[in-house]
């Protein structure tokens, strides 16, 4: 197997959580082939937006911030976040991320299945 490089500006950015933001699927199973890996994605959530109540059945989700401060939200409570700040989603639990600026946030997301 070869090393696969992916130009930033090759990855298209599509829409994500019904339109509420948007992402790029920078990894997918196309080019990475273990049963538990689904994706890694970099996701952009405009000013004043969220991606709203959602859950990843059967997949975990690790979140790392590479821009901006908002908030995610769970049955249990509201947790701030910052860049740096890494966010671990287990299968199955409702969550939501909430961007209360007028700034874009960006983050890394990266899916692993059970």
């Amino acid at each position: 197997m070869k090393i696969i490089k992916r130009p930033n500006e090759d990855i298209k950015i599509e829409q994500a959580h019904g339109g509420s933001g948007a992402r790029k699927v920078l990894v997918s199973t196309e080019h990475i082939k273990s049963q538990h890996f689904e994706a890694m994605t970099r996701g952009f959530l405009p000013g004043n937006s969220s991606f709203d109540w959602h859950n990843h059945l059967g997949v975990e989700e690790v979140m790392v911030v590479i821009k901006g401060e908002g908030e995610i939200h769970d049955k249990d409570g509201t947790y701030s976040y910052a860049p740096g700040d890494v966010f671990i989603f287990p299968a199955n639990v409702e969550h939501k991320i909430v961007n209360p600026t007028n700034q874009e946030h960006e983050m890394i997301f990266v899916r692993i299945k059970l």
